[in-house]
């Protein structure tokens, strides 16, 4: 199936070689997804390891691109995040699984803590990977106690106690790390094992800088928004307050169950109708993690969304990867989105950094008969409506449209930058806009020419401007606007430009001011489109469109101050959702003229993203746009409808 087609009608079977149990479309008419189902992946997930298990099975040494940490780091990696997958299984089922499955990881245990052992864990050092590694160790532990831990000889009790103390006093970095070792001091507590409180207390303490309200954290200093907010700035201290209990965890622990039901309220509003996640932020690699804070709310009873919604995101979004190869013909998580795609990924990305996965298996510690698992799936909200939700936490417009299911996100907020500093663009944060149904264009090549989802200054030898430090003016109803300063080779001058989105239906409209220097373009870009053939294109006075044979159209119509023909930039690999990519633009040209009179420039153009037909010049005759005498802009739409920027 290619990757961006729509995934086959509701309560179609998952794919057949998943052997899952029949469908159930009463109790899940939308996705066929039952708790079985569930179960069946992550014993498929589990049992496709073994192979790559090193003899002692303390490490786990996936075929793929070894990350900067080396292959002993990569190998725990492997046994870690993969024991959280076995760890939520076993629990759930009662330890009423597969023996060998609970033998292997109680081995990895014996083996990988065996300091001068073949199979050695890495020491945790200051700010190591492994520190990571040991956090899903440590809740694996936890969740399972009456299967393992207890089952440990003591002399494999001391050596993992040895192991995970390496966290008592370290240094992490200051970011979600912090958590890491939050939760296993606080195992090692649990168990009676020498720890920290000032480290324990510290890294709760600490986000707290971080948290802004609305049940948003940034995940540390800066502006960093992505889905590191549910399946880590929320996971963990939630699990802690799951280890530390009601009368160990001082009262924080409603603190968090308040903010994640603040958090949840809105969440749904990022899943498009084929179950897709808006593809934003760094590691994607981990794929349907991001329904890890809806199980969470559950599980914690924080949740104020219905059981049969719960259920619905989540198997949604299971289905949509396991339909489109994920996990792959080997039963493995590979590098990348759909397929193996490593500009999607990032360095301290391993072959078995995908397993973080893992996380969405949170509910099955959920028994049985929870209502998650027994209410009928009711729908997300962009089966109900068109939506529009603004999220002025992290600077976001998200709109979705029923018709054909896709999630848009407007970005005028999150530039995963430190709070000091010029800082650097990346096209996981910086870009105007994201969807669930696109991805930005990530290999070098086309980060280099950075046109999609971006609006750039052209340097006289094609140089483009680029979008890092966002600063967020406004967000509020169907509105967001920000501001953000271009920078050009062989200019001391920086440029400032000040941009608003409007929405109107399937719609972006975005305005832009801008005071570009003599010589000096400008180029508005669109969403790029992705697919395995090359997408169609048309281009005219003003516009420019792809379309892929799924149907996915991207295009963008200026409606005031764009002077040229519309272009087309075209990519090969560079695309999460497919080989070949495509992307509209506009140009507009600069003041050529000396001594042209300054006035600031005001470029106005339509963003579309749609699975309906497209006819550009139509729309362009149809939205009509008026620059008043004091740069407000005047929209009005065929629907009579007017807005003003």
């Amino acid at each position: 199936m290619s990757p961006s087609r729509p995934a086959p009608p509701p309560g179609s079977p998952p794919a057949p070689h998943l052997r899952l149990p029949p469908t159930d479309r009463v109790l899940s008419p939308r996705t066929g997804w039952t708790r079985a189902h569930w179960e069946a992946l992550a014993d498929r997930q589990l049992e496709a390891l073994v192979p790559y298990a090193t003899p002692g099975f303390a490490q786990y040494r996936l075929p793929g691109r070894t990350s900067w940490s080396g292959v002993v780091s990569d190998g725990l990696e492997g046994y870690a995040r993969s024991f959280l997958l076995a760890s939520f299984r076993i629990a759930g089922a009662d330890g009423k699984v597969d023996p060998h499955l609970i033998e292997r990881y109680t081995q990895g245990l014996t083996t990988g803590t065996l300091r001068d052992g073949p199979e050695a864990w890495p020491v945790l050092t200051d700010c190591s990977q492994q520190m990571v590694e040991a956090a899903s160790v440590a809740i694996g532990l936890h969740e399972t106690r009456p299967w393992i831990w207890d089952t440990l000889d003591t002399a494999v009790q001391e050596r993992v106690v040895e192991w995970l103390s390496g966290f008592v006093g370290a240094r992490t970095w200051d970011n979600n790390w912090r958590l890491f070792q939050v939760v296993s001091e606080q195992f090692l507590a649990s168990v009676g094992a020498p720890h920290s409180r000032q480290d324990i207390e510290g890294g709760l303490e600490r986000i707290e800088d971080w948290y802004i309200g609305d049940g948003w954290y940034s995940d540390g200093d800066g502006r960093n928004f992505d889905y590191y907010i549910g399946w880590a700035m929320h996971l963990y201290p939630l699990l802690w307050a799951r280890m530390a209990g009601p009368d160990g965890d001082g009262g924080r622990g409603a603190v968090y169950r308040e903010r994640l039901a603040l958090f949840l309220s809105t969440y749904p509003e990022f899943f498009g109708a084929d179950g897709a996640p808006v593809h934003q932020g760094r590691s994607l690699t981990y794929r349907f993690a991001a329904t890890s804070p809806v199980w969470l709310g559950a599980l914690a009873d924080c949740t104020p969304l219905a059981p049969g919604l719960t259920r619905r995101l989540a198997s949604g979004t299971a289905r949509h990867f396991v339909e489109r190869g994920v996990p792959d013909e080997r039963g493995l998580l590979p590098l990348g989105w759909y397929g193996t795609h490593l500009p999607t990924t990032q360095p301290y990305s391993g072959p078995a950094s995908p397993y973080w996965a893992s996380k969405a298996f949170l509910g099955l510690l959920l028994p049985a008969d929870h209502p998650v698992w027994t209410e009928r799936e009711q729908p997300l909200p962009v089966e109900e409506g068109t939506r529009y939700t603004a999220l002025p936490a992290p600077g976001w417009l998200l709109h979705g449209t029923p018709h054909d299911g896709v999630v848009r996100l407007v970005n005028h907020g999150s530039d995963h930058n430190p709070p000091d500093g010029p800082g650097e663009d990346d096209p996981h944060y910086t870009k105007f806009a994201y969807s669930t149904a696109t991805a930005p264009e990530s290999a070098a090549s086309a980060w280099a020419r950075t046109v999609d989802g971006h609006l750039a200054l052209l340097a006289t030898d094609g140089t483009p401007s680029r979008r890092s430090r966002i600063v967020p003016v406004s967000c509020a109803g169907r509105r967001a606007s920000s501001r953000h300063t271009a920078r050009l080779p062989g200019y001391e001058e920086e440029f400032p430009v000040e941009s608003t989105s409007l929405l109107h239906g399937p719609w972006e409209i975005r305005v832009h001011r801008v005071r570009p220097p003599e010589g000096v373009r400008v180029r508005e870009g669109g969403y790029a489109v992705a697919d395995v053939a090359p997408p169609q294109v048309r281009r005219g006075p003003g516009w420019a469109l792809a379309r892929t044979e799924a149907g996915l159209t991207s295009a963008v119509v200026g409606l005031h101050g764009w002077d040229e023909e519309g272009e087309i930039a075209r990519e090969v690999a560079a695309n999460a959702f497919g080989p070949h990519s495509a992307t509209p633009y506009l140009l507009a040209s600069g003041p050529f003229a000396p001594g042209h009179p300054v006035r600031a420039r005001v470029q106005v153009t339509l963003v579309v993203l749609t699975r309906d037909a497209v006819h550009p010049e139509a729309l362009r005759a149809a939205i009509h746009c008026e620059r008043g005498d004091d740069d407000r802009i005047r929209i009005t739409f065929p629907d009579g409808e007017v807005l003003t920027a």
